[in-house]
């Protein structure tokens, strides 16, 4: 057995690991890396690592554009196999796909009219609509703890990793034709905190042999504990006095929502003035009625919520935006108000225009609820950069910036050691991936000192053998 690292060794995004095993090649994840334009469109065009037609199936681990977005380039290079996920993550990936495809060619366009100006040579996009829709094609919907036989001796199992709605950690038992052996290879994809507003916690995973594990918070802890009403009751009572806007990046898959449920918790109590509240995003809108449909990735208490025919992701006061029209009439509103928006890296989307209009007003608020990759535009805002680009002008940073990690869907340091301890088994090999380099080796020297299994951060191109 054979895996190399192909994608989100050394970095946080464009997760894909490529395992080789009785003569067939199974992608595990195949995300877009995030970060410079010119940086990103080179690692994610061309699949440097492999040949996209030799490949056999895909096995998804959940829907973020970080582990699925490459997947319609994928199939428009020849990739023609069977792509493995859950029910929720296939019904997610149908929107966010189509919607990377439209972010693909809007970017291609604004890009090519700068180009043509300079008698410069045009750029095509990563991939079209069509391409995402071709992709969608080739998915097979597994529910959780179904196991499925996806290759000779290979059977998949998916688990509730808790970090977004279907989001699973990956279980191969594999009778290894080279040596005779069984093996369990697990891979972690992205690990949630556990006592979730909506999600189920991770579920523990028994008798693995082989981990390849995320890394993204190693050596870090969240400033606070998931549910820490009181401080998001605080952030929220000192902007809103304030009288400006409070503008919310936000990833429109599960953070929008969780962001909502805490709201309509807050407003209910009496805990925080009611104000009126945007989603304007047409993708979070989509994702939310998407969340609607899949109630078992519910913890307990939402299912009470929906039980008690209450909708949690909606009260009065909500307003839902997908018409351009009147995305602008609200970045043109001078009234008070929570503004949640995608991306929440603040990289492409509607976010970047409220951002424009309202990063230099000291009244405003800008409120981070989940990670920024660095080099975005929401890493720089998050370290409060002076000045920063937005559609490459120049702006002052003016807002308050407030950033609450209680909302992350990422397990913190310790958080992954918890996960770590109840995944039993030997673990023989245990390889980090998704993490800054200098979190994932934080993370590796960890667990080297309460594990006695082999433990080393994946390299970028790297292939190991087993």
């Amino acid at each position: 057995m054979k895996l190399k690292f192909c994608g989100a060794a050394g970095t946080t995004t464009g997760s894909q690991h490529l395992l080789e095993v009785n003569g067939k090649r199974i992608l595990l994840d195949c995300g877009l890396y995030q970060g410079r334009r010119k940086d990103a469109y080179k690692v994610n065009c061309c699949f440097p690592y492999f040949d996209p037609s030799t490949i056999d199936c895909v096995v998804l681990s959940h829907a973020h554009i970080d582990h699925s977005g490459n997947l319609p380039n994928l199939s428009s290079k020849g990739f023609e196999g069977n792509i493995y996920a859950t029910f929720a993550t296939r019904d997610l990936c149908q929107i966010m796909l189509a919607d990377s495809a439209h972010i693909q060619e809007s970017d291609t366009k604004w890009l090519n009219k700068r180009l043509k100006k300079k008698n410069k040579p045009l750029v095509e996009p990563l991939y079209t609509a069509r391409d995402a829709e071709k992709c969608l094609k080739q998915f097979v919907n597994v529910g959780y703890d179904r196991p499925m036989m996806i290759a000779p001796g290979v059977t998949v199992r998916f688990f509730d990793a808790g970090h977004i709605l279907g989001s699973a950690q990956i279980l191969l038992e594999i009778d290894d034709e080279e040596d005779g052996k069984k093996k369990r290879f697990l891979f972690s994809g992205d690990v949630g905190r556990g006592g979730n507003d909506i999600l189920n916690d991770p579920v523990p995973v028994n008798d693995v042999d082989y981990v390849l594990m995320e890394s993204t918070y190693g050596g870090r802890e969240h400033e606070l504990g998931t549910g820490a009403d009181d401080r998001i009751a605080d952030v929220l009572n000192r902007a809103i006095k304030r009288g400006g806007k409070i503008i919310i990046p936000c990833f429109a898959v599960e953070r929008t929502q969780q962001i909502l449920y805490v709201l309509h918790q807050l407003f209910e109590e009496d805990r925080v003035p009611e104000v009126p509240v945007y989603v304007d995003s047409p993708l979070a809108v989509n994702a939310t009625e998407i969340f609607r449909l899949h109630p078992e990735c519910f913890n307990q208490e939402v299912n009470d919520f929906l039980y008690e025919k209450r909708d949690p992701f909606g009260f009065e006061g909500l307003t839902l935006i997908r018409a351009v029209s009147k995305s602008k009439e609200l970045n043109d509103s001078k009234k008070q108000g929570i503004i949640i928006s995608a991306s929440g890296m603040c990289e492409a989307g509607r976010i970047l225009h409220h951002l424009k209009n309202g990063i230099g007003n000291p009244n405003n608020t800008i409120l981070f609820v989940g990670y920024c990759a660095e080099n975005t535009l929401g890493w720089k805002i998050r370290h409060k950069e002076p000045e920063v680009k937005i559609f490459g002008d120049p702006y002052p940073l003016k807002a308050q910036v407030e950033i609450m990690d209680s909302f992350s869907g990422h397990a913190d340091h310790s958080e992954l050691i918890d996960y770590f301890n109840a995944t039993t088994g030997p673990k023989k090999k245990v390889w980090l991936v998704h993490g800054e380099k200098s979190r994932s080796d934080v993370f590796c020297k960890a667990l080297r000192e309460i594990h006695h299994g082999d433990v080393e951060v994946g390299v970028i191109g790297k292939e190991v053998h087993f």
